[in-house]
């Protein structure tokens, strides 16, 4: 039996500080260039306990909210053909363990995309924790995955006339993530 990693972070709820984060993707584009992307809005909560094993996080992110920087492109993941925004209009990730150190993990949890979940496994790293110029207490966190979009249902395509798709089946997701810790009042 291995002992629990203490957390070198203050225990407490967190909130996400959404203009110091980022939801981003990548994904390879007619077999030759990656297409990026990120969501801008988005909503995390984190609990950090006594060891990480105690510590979690729930993120919730808007489909409708994709940019890609093309407005056609971005429609088009909208679209049923992709997210199917209207029908599904949210993106979840809620956490279930974490394996590792306090400073380098994978944390491990549940992600729910057009309404499938799947487990998946992020690789996290600490970016530390600090008290900013305002006196509030910041933690910042950086984590990566990729994912086979099929198997959540995502599943269009187009064939090249050269051989091969136009979309890659696996997706790069990179989430760049602050949080404060809520004052006493």
């Amino acid at each position: 039996m291995t002992a629990a990693v203490t957390s070198p972070l203050t225990a407490g709820t967190w909130n996400l500080d959404a203009s110091h984060s980022e939801v981003g993707f990548s994904v390879r584009h007619a077999g030759i260039s990656k297409v990026r992307g990120s969501f801008t809005e988005f909503d995390a909560t984190l609990t950090i306990g006594e060891s990480l094993a105690d510590s979690s996080v729930e993120a919730t992110v808007q489909i409708a909210s994709v940019s890609t920087k093309d407005a056609n492109r971005d429609g088009h993941l909208k679209s049923a053909d992709f997210f199917d925004a209207e029908q599904f209009p949210t993106m979840t990730f809620t956490s279930t363990g974490a394996k590792g150190d306090a400073n380098e993990f994978v944390l491990v949890g549940d992600l729910t995309i057009r309404g499938v979940t799947k487990q998946v496994e992020l690789d996290t790293e600490l970016g530390g924790q600090a008290v900013d110029a305002f006196g509030a207490t910041r933690v910042g966190f950086f984590a990566s995955t990729t994912i086979s979009r099929k198997e959540f249902g995502i599943t269009w395509n187009a064939a090249l006339e050269a051989g091969g798709v136009l979309v890659s089946d696996k997706v790069k997701i990179e989430i760049d993530a602050s949080f404060v810790l809520p004052t006493a009042e």
